[in-house]
């Protein structure tokens, strides 16, 4: 998954207005307690992270 597929799953998620906002202020024990913004600047997997995301939102297994 690359950084723009994570972020349209996000927006899609969250909405525009509120996915990023959400993504530097959540952290998320999956992502070893950083916020998935951190996370992908540190270099972890958008596809890791979004997985993290994903269950921390309790999302619909569709949309995985």
């Amino acid at each position: 998954m690359r950084h723009s597929d994570f972020w349209q799953r996000m927006e899609a998620a969250l909405g525009p207005s509120y996915a990023a906002s959400w993504a530097r202020q959540q952290t998320i024990t999956a992502l070893d307690g950083r916020t998935p913004v951190e996370a992908l600047d540190a270099g972890v997997d958008p596809q890791r992270v979004w997985r993290a995301v994903h269950a921390t939102l309790e999302l619909p297994a569709r949309e995985r």
